[in-house]
């Protein structure tokens, strides 16, 4: 009988050790899969844009901002208020494959506030928001053929972290 207990204290335990583990691994961001957010850059026609232009994240979950340049233009992700109130895990420069599979080309880290996505590309930024507020100054910098930037032509957008 002693043995009988041993074993059925040793499970219930094991059982408990488990329990807290996955507990405590539910606010583990290492583990947290990340949202997958799309934002287009730029547009097949030529207009400049974001789309879409307006963005809501929650404080406290892990996102996947995968930038993607639909144009034939560079087109820049800038916001100096976004960057301010997001902790940046990393940045990776991706590459579709002629098999449709994506591939990591480059990992950036540290603090980032602007990013530049050539024509036919893409980047994902990962990042945890850590601080709420609207934000308004979301645009692209890059000038035009009329050397105003492509923000004058309207590719701005908002960006509310709750």
């Amino acid at each position: 009988m002693p043995a009988r207990r041993q074993w059925f204290a040793a499970t219930i335990a094991g059982a408990l050790l488990l329990t807290t583990a996955s507990a405590q691994a539910v606010g583990d961001l290492a583990n947290q899969p990340p949202i997958d957010i799309v934002v287009e850059l730029g547009r097949a026609d030529g207009t400049h844009a974001f789309v879409p232009n307006r963005m809501r994240f929650e404080t406290g979950k892990l996102y996947r901002l995968i930038l993607r340049n639909v144009s034939l233009d560079p087109h820049y992700f800038t916001s100096d208020e976004f960057a301010a109130r997001v902790f940046t895990r990393k940045v990776q420069v991706t590459q579709r494959q002629p098999d449709g599979r994506t591939v990591t080309l480059a990992e950036v880290k540290g603090a980032i506030r602007e990013i530049e996505v050539y024509p036919g590309h893409a980047a994902e930024w990962w990042f945890v928001p850590v601080a709420t507020g609207r934000i308004t100054d979301l645009r692209c910098g890059i000038l035009a053929a009329d050397r105003r930037t492509h923000a004058a032509h309207g590719m701005t957008g908002e960006i509310a972290i709750e």
